[in-house]
């Protein structure tokens, strides 16, 4: 079984990021951004980490395609894609580079849902969570691209039930 664990717009905290990275030992971990800390920051380790429009400091890339399992997935925190305003330009670059699943943040609002044939998941705000009040993450899980599951935890590390999306969803 393939396990990412995606978290977004932690600005700042440090503590919190390895807390969590130690409770799921995941395969893969990703930051969408806003970390606000140095790439060579140790809690960062060991996190593919995109720019946000807060890493004044960090040397980020603006995005990133990685290739885990058979999934291919494309990061970026989403400021760049007006992603408070609407998915659209995320989804034309999410074409464009062939993702199955798309990681982003910016809007501090947790999200997953299935647009076309790529899984958008906003994995929330560890630190400033708006709309939904719980701190978010989520823990993605998969042994074939036929059963994906999104799962959003609350930064003290109990599963979120209440967010109104699905967690199971096919990608091919």
């Amino acid at each position: 079984m393939n396990k990412v664990l995606i978290l977004s717009d932690s600005h700042g905290l440090t503590e919190e990021l390895t807390i969590i990275k130690e409770r799921h030992h995941a395969d893969y971990y990703i930051h969408c951004g806003d970390s606000e800390l140095m790439k060579s920051t140790p809690p960062l380790n060991g996190f593919t980490t995109v720019k946000g429009n807060c890493d004044w400091k960090g040397d980020f890339p603006l995005e990133k395609i990685v290739e885990i399992g058979e999934l291919r997935f494309f990061i970026t925190h989403g400021h760049l894609f007006d992603v408070k305003m609407s998915l659209l330009h995320l989804q034309y670059r999410a074409q464009e580079v062939e993702a199955d699943i798309v990681c982003f943040g910016h809007s501090h609002i947790a999200y997953a849902e299935k647009n076309g044939e790529q899984l958008f998941i906003n994995p929330g705000s560890i630190r400033l969570p708006k709309r939904f009040k719980e701190p978010s993450y989520v823990l993605l899980k998969w042994t074939s691209a036929n059963e994906v599951n999104v799962t959003f935890y609350h930064v003290n590390g109990k599963e979120i039930t209440h967010f109104p999306y699905e967690n199971q969803f096919n990608l091919k």
